[in-house]
């Protein structure tokens, strides 16, 4: 089963354990590491295979809650602003991240795109530490727009 396939399905049932909330369009969840606290995405349900899969009234939605999870996580952490990525070439279903970009990251990455992270040795999301920043994204999202 394809990696967002699966973690929707997870979602669904339960059993996602970086489940932030449902969205109008999908899922906000954590992302399994956490070298930027707060990075997110968001899964589109149904799963499709691009934006482009979408009708007109569909993208609005996804990009709009894309927005209010950058909105939640720029208050929830204090970033100085967002990365919105929507790639799909490693896999290719639909599927946002959102980075929130913090003035203390180290100048050599401060400027280039997450991606020139580490990601083999990022730390992991473990809800004994990020939990709290989970729920606080959570509590944004379904408060009042």
């Amino acid at each position: 089963m394809p990696l967002i396939t699966e973690r929707v399905a997870l979602a669904r049932n339960g059993e996602n354990d970086k489940f932030i909330c449902r969205m109008a369009s999908g899922w906000a969840v954590m992302g399994d590491v956490q070298f930027l606290p707060g990075y997110c995405l968001l899964l589109p349900d149904p799963v499709v295979a691009s934006l482009n899969d979408l009708d007109a009234q569909a993208r609005t939605t996804y990009l709009l809650d894309m927005a209010r999870i950058g909105d939640a996580v720029l208050q929830a952490t204090g970033a100085v602003r967002m990365n919105y990525e929507i790639l799909g070439n490693s896999e290719p279903e639909l599927h946002c991240h959102i980075f929130p970009r913090y003035a203390t990251e180290p100048e050599h990455h401060r400027k280039m795109p997450a991606w020139f992270y580490d990601w083999k040795t990022a730390i992991p999301y473990a809800e004994e530490t990020h939990g709290e920043l989970r729920k606080n994204i959570a509590q944004l999202l379904t408060g009042p727009l």
